[in-house]
């Protein structure tokens, strides 16, 4: 058996992110949101590992705080749009019809427009927030779930097994969700990891602009901005949300492609 070494890397790389949200879940060096103004701008040092950001907050604590923010709002965002998605194309792959050439026409004029236009507009409607967000990007990842699953849906109802199935008895409903539905796992697995990849650079992306998470709450993307005037005087400021974000995608994507 051949070793797929992306898939390890990934792995390692995703369980390191994963150990750092999910410890930033019960525990924190200091209050991520705790003002000092005499530590403003400190460097890495024994007593904030990551240095601190111009409001003296300790960015190992901020760090720990956006990337649960920022992993809550993608793993939020992929269940939407894939459970919206995925209902959606299993009902128009395995039914077709005129309904399906409707819902497909829809669902090709939204895929149309650029996904961050597209969300720029839904956020303009829900208005800006973590919540909204969450739902405006969720809004957004239907259709490629839809595509993806239709897609799969449409060869495998030609399959014996869904044949066999009918002539048993079978509900289309257990054909649909019990016969079908776990033979496509591979590429419904594959799709929400590229979901969940594009997830967070999205979040990472509005928080940047402003129009994700707002402050004093901490997100990677929301830190990214806060730290761009700081550049050269406090480099370490955007050093550790950069990096965290980067190893978050690297990761997924050696996962996914293994």
């Amino acid at each position: 058996m051949k070793v797929s070494w992306n898939r390890i890397i990934g792995a390692i790389l995703v369980g390191i992110v994963l150990l750092f949200v999910i410890i930033g879940v019960f525990y924190t060096p200091y209050d991520p949101n705790a003002m000092n103004g005499a530590a403003k701008s400190q460097a890495p040092s024994l007593l904030h590992w990551l240095g601190t950001d111009n409001f003296g907050r300790d960015l190992l604590s901020r760090v720990m705080e956006g990337s649960r923010t920022t992993f809550f709002v993608a793993i939020a965002t992929v269940a939407i749009g894939g459970t919206i998605g995925t209902l959606v194309g299993a009902l128009t792959g395995f039914y077709g019809g005129r309904i399906d050439q409707i819902i497909m026409r829809i669902n090709d004029g939204i895929t149309s427009f650029p996904s961050i236009l597209l969300t720029l507009v839904i956020i303009s409607v829900f208005g800006i927030g973590k919540y909204k967000i969450i739902w405006a990007l969720g809004i957004v990842f239907i259709p490629s779930f839809v595509r993806v699953v239709r897609s799969e849906y449409m060869v495998q109802k030609e399959m014996d097994y869904v044949k066999t199935a009918k002539l048993m008895g079978a509900s289309d409903v257990r054909i649909l969700f019990l016969h079908i539905l776990p033979n496509i796992r591979p590429i419904l697995v594959s799709t929400i990891t590229i979901g969940f990849n594009n997830a967070v650079l999205a979040e990472a992306g509005m928080s940047y602009l402003g129009l994700g998470v707002q402050p004093p709450d901490a997100s990677l993307g929301r830190m990214l901005s806060e730290a761009q005037a700081y550049l050269f005087s406090a480099p370490w400021y955007a050093i550790a949300p950069g990096v965290m974000i980067v190893i978050t995608v690297l990761g997924l994507s050696l996962v996914n492609e293994g």
